[in-house]
């Protein structure tokens, strides 16, 4: 029997739940012939990278039909499994809703464009954060930043989203605040100061004034994303009732742990977005594998 909750109610407890969290998600039948597909395997780094672009390509359309595009802001980078020290990213001068896998740009080590990948422009400001973030953080894949419309006007408070309902757990101890503004991002210090904030622990960082940005693998940092814009949209809304005195309950933080340590889990981020991966296949009948 779990404890109690601030209800007086009886909390679910993790010890008689499975060990793994993606398993308690979903079930199949008694015989276990039903097997949920999780993320990938690869024979070769340039399987991986086709695979990669694939899903970086999608991860831009998805953003162009949430509405996300702001004319040339907004960016996403994924590190090469060919040169890790190289990193995919979409074109300076390119609608999210048009990206394809040919129009992808390899970015080397020095900034620059490499000969490999599309031979396009690419936004200053996106490689001066991104770069300090896959510098500072070798173990994060990819970083995803662009300016929405809720995410940038929750931004305005320097605050991190509160555990009002469930889907928000989803970042119990997962967000950080970059209290600070300091215009266009132009230089590496700036874009320090951004992966200083982002942390090590955090996969989603609220910076002030701005917008919003997640990592990890590209699947995970949109899914988070979009996930996060959502979640800003709400606590708008509930701002706004609970400043006509309309009373707000938080989730416990018992509660909240125990609802992170089951949705807050990588390859339950991953199939999320592939709900809406194979829905962009079907959309654009594949057009951005192009």
């Amino acid at each position: 029997m779990g404890s109690l909750n601030g209800n007086g109610l009886a909390s679910q407890r993790l010890a008689v739940l499975d060990k793994d969290p993606l398993r308690r998600a979903w079930r199949g039948n008694k015989e276990d012939t039903i097997q949920l597909k999780a993320v990938p395997s690869f024979n070769s780094p340039y399987e991986e990278r086709e695979w990669i672009k694939a899903h970086m390509a999608a991860a831009l359309r998805y953003w162009g039909k949430m509405g996300f595009g702001e004319g040339i802001a907004g960016h996403i980078t994924v590190r090469d499994p060919v040169f890790p020290d190289h990193y995919w990213m979409n074109p300076f001068d390119e609608h999210f809703s048009t990206i394809t896998k040919s129009m992808l740009v390899l970015v080397g080590p020095d900034g620059y464009v490499s000969t490999e990948g599309a031979q396009a422009p690419i936004n200053a400001a996106g490689f001066y954060i991104h770069s300090s973030i896959h510098k500072a953080r070798p173990e994060v894949k990819a970083a995803a930043h662009c300016h929405s419309i809720h995410g940038k006007a929750w931004s305005v408070f320097g605050r991190p989203i509160d555990m009002l309902v469930q889907d928000s757990c989803l970042f119990y101890n997962n967000q950080s605040v970059y209290k600070n503004f300091g215009g266009v991002v132009l230089s590496h210090e700036e874009g320090a100061n951004i992966a200083k904030a982002l942390g090590s622990k955090s996969k989603a960082c609220i910076l002030q004034n701005h917008g919003l940005l997640t990592r990890d693998t590209v699947d995970e940092a949109v899914y988070l994303f979009g996930a996060l814009d959502r979640l800003c949209h709400v606590q708008l809304m509930v701002e706004a009732a609970a400043a006509n005195n309309i009373p707000k309950t938080l989730i416990s933080e018992e509660d909240a742990e125990f609802t992170a340590n089951s949705i807050n889990e990588s390859r339950r981020n991953y199939i999320k977005f592939q709900l809406e991966y194979k829905l962009l296949l079907q959309e654009t009948q594949g057009a951005f594998l192009q």
